[in-house]
């Protein structure tokens, strides 16, 4: 890349990278940042966020693998080592939520809490998903097919994922909505640069949700069911129990992360597939190619960009020396551009078959819900397309303003 855009500066002397997230030109394709990401050094100091932060596909993936780091920090220092200030009273609720994620937490409590969840998530369990996934993508479409246009992502993108983990969870279908409020205030907490209204929204869905999970729990501890709440209810095989905090931040999280990411995703992938020069039929003629599709889809567009990780011990990573209690930035969605791993890896490929992107992670923490994301979208994207073969879009759309989260404002399309 023999220049960068002009919203990214880049000092090679010391491995400086300069660029404001909130820059819509960056935001609205990240991409060709993350190009100049790894022409310029896949390693670097981000000045703006204060970090070190790592691209390189071999390199993020190595770390998401490396037990010296990990998702938290406090179980080996304490907040007066780290030089954090006390908890914030405001985000007390948000910070209680959070306190027993699947995503914060490292072992044994990690792998305990993972093993009681894990047995609802197995692949031959999701499959047995599909019936239901098939049919309501089609009740969707009969919706709004003779309408010669929809917004996708509120008609169709957001209400599969969601019903899907609501009815595993054993929410009843009338939260629906209410789910995606929560979620969507919830996730505003990880935002950069989030504001004083997000931290509030942010930590008042938190409490509602953490309530609500409480009262179904009470419901169906009652009146058992056969649904993943239920499950979560009842003891491993080795007698452990999730205590109330760990349900509600294990519920917490499959919820979000249950559809949070996939609404972008399908979204993602419709507008990219109709951007493209790819024929849909061809794309989706048989089940690999589907698979292939899918796949490029989720290298290309990811719906979430960074994760981060803490310094466990003092160690050194591509001449970089990070010290105990250093945080650093893993840009997933840059590391699925490097061009030592993917030909040619700004254009959309539905053939490619080079290995497996990092949208969902790897190690310890790779995403619990990747069976059912992937069985999600592929069902939900042949049947769009094979029902609706004329849709084009209609409007350019808009990207979220937000970042480290990628996806759309809303996907209008007409046939």
């Amino acid at each position: 890349m023999s220049h960068f855009p002009a919203y990214f500066k880049f000092d090679a002397s010391n491995r400086r990278v300069s660029l404001d997230a909130r820059n819509p030109d960056f935001y609205r394709n990240p991409n060709i940042a993350y190009a100049a990401m790894h022409a310029a050094s896949p390693t670097f100091w981000w000045e703006e966020e204060k970090q070190w932060y790592f691209t390189g596909y071999d390199t993020v993936n190595a770390f998401l693998r490396d037990r010296r780091f990990g998702r938290q920090i406090t179980h080996v220092m304490s907040r007066e080592e780290l030089g954090w200030a006390e908890p914030r009273a405001d985000l007390a609720d948000f910070d209680r939520a959070e306190s027993k994620s699947l995503l914060s937490l490292e072992a044994p409590e990690h792998t305990r809490l993972r093993t009681l969840v894990n047995r609802a998530f197995v692949s031959r369990q999701i499959e047995k998903l599909r019936p239901e996934i098939t049919s309501l993508c089609h009740e969707l479409i009969d919706g709004f097919a003779p309408d010669r246009g929809t917004e996708l992502l509120s008609s169709f993108a957001e209400v599969i994922p969601v019903t899907i983990i609501a009815a595993m969870m054993g929410v009843p279908m009338d939260m629906r909505r209410q789910l995606l409020d929560w979620s969507h205030d919830y996730v505003r907490m990880y935002m950069f640069g989030r504001t004083a209204e997000d931290e509030a929204l942010a930590n008042k869905a938190a409490r509602d949700f953490a309530d609500y999970v409480k009262t179904l729990a009470k419901e169906k501890r009652a009146n058992p069911q056969d649904d993943l709440l239920t499950l979560m209810l009842s003891p491993a095989r080795d007698g452990q129990f999730l205590t109330e905090d760990e349900l509600v931040s294990t519920a917490i999280v499959l919820l979000n992360a249950g559809h949070e990411a996939t609404v972008h995703q399908i979204g993602n992938a419709v507008n990219i597939i109709l951007a493209s020069e790819h024929d849909p039929k061809a794309l989706f003629a048989d089940a690999k190619s589907t698979e292939l599709t899918v796949e490029e889809s989720f290298r290309i567009s990811a719906p979430v960009h960074i994760f981060k990780r803490w310094a466990l011990e003092d160690v050194e990573v591509d001449g970089v020396q990070l010290r105990k209690g250093d945080e650093i930035g893993l840009i997933l969605a840059a590391a699925n551009l490097d061009p030592g791993k993917f030909s040619d890896p700004l254009a959309f490929k539905p053939d490619r078959n080079e290995g497996l992107s990092l949208s969902f992670g790897a190690g310890i923490h790779f995403c619990i819900g990747a069976p059912l994301a992937r069985l999600e979208m592929n069902i939900a994207l042949p049947i769009l397309f094979e029902r609706l073969p004329k849709m084009r879009i209609a409007e350019v759309p808009v990207v979220k303003d937000v970042y480290h989260f990628h996806g759309l404002e809303r996907l209008d399309l007409e046939w």
